[in-house]
């Protein structure tokens, strides 16, 4: 590993993960998160099933470990219309097939802290998402007390779209989760003119509705109610498996 006390600074290159990275994957997980993924979730990320993942290695090392992980970042490509920001994008419906790509986890190991490899894991997701023509962002959840990701996360140049309550559930106690999303491809901030014509149409739509007599809301409201059930299955209840958990 890198002496933190060396001036000389490591080669790092980025590489897609591998299943020679399978055992070293683990043990990083291990030590840099207090919780347990399933061996499941390893396999498939190194053998690319449904997950797209980006290593770092030190190719300045002149042992062994020259392609060894010492960083590493994991997505899964999602249908907007499956993500807990579907309403964000609602405003074209002719793009049903729009997608998202969701940072499942991004580690670095101690000895090579702040050397920007974090950032230039996330800028590779970036720019993969940037490459899918109906990308519209790269998006995550952040736990609500671990300030040290959201300031990162800021920092290049994530939107805070929202704040979740209660969304996980570790160890018997709930925290709050905090959703950021990287826009591309034509994908709009809340800021934007149309977020703003949207919040707009539901400020009418809602003072139109207080006009409405209160039986015939609460019998047309039915498929709300269920909807709203649907989305508290979004929730995480973290007992050392879950692979969308940002701690």
């Amino acid at each position: 590993m890198l002496d933190p006390r060396s001036e000389i600074y490591p080669t790092i290159e980025y590489r897609p993960i591998q299943p020679s990275d399978l055992e070293v994957l683990e043990k990083i997980h291990l030590s840099l998160f207090p919780i347990r993924y399933e061996r499941e979730f390893f396999l498939n990320v190194v053998n690319g099933n449904g997950v797209i993942s980006w290593g770092a290695v030190d190719t300045s090392r002149s042992d062994e470990g020259r392609d060894e992980l010492i960083g590493f970042v994991t997505t899964r490509m999602i249908a907007a219309k499956d993500s807990e920001i579907e309403d964000l994008f609602r405003y074209n419906n002719s793009h049903k097939d729009l997608t998202l790509l969701y940072i499942l986890t991004l580690g670095v190991v101690d000895s090579y802290r702040n050397l920007g490899i974090a950032s230039s894991l996330v800028r590779e997701v970036i720019k993969h998402a940037a490459s899918v023509s109906n990308c519209r962002g790269v998006y995550l959840h952040v736990i609500s007390y671990n300030q040290p990701a959201i300031n990162f996360y800021k920092k290049m140049l994530f939107k805070l779209v929202r704040r979740l309550p209660m969304f996980y559930y570790i160890r018997g106690q709930h925290y709050d989760s905090y959703l950021f999303v990287y826009y591309v491809n034509g994908g709009r901030t809340p800021c934007s003119p149309l977020a703003f014509l949207k919040m707009l149409v539901g400020k009418i739509w809602r003072k139109e509705e207080k006009s409405i007599p209160r039986w015939s809301r609460c019998k047309e409201s039915t498929t709300l109610l269920t909807s709203q059930n649907n989305n508290s299955n979004n929730k995480r209840i973290i007992a050392g498996e879950d692979s969308r958990c940002h701690v």
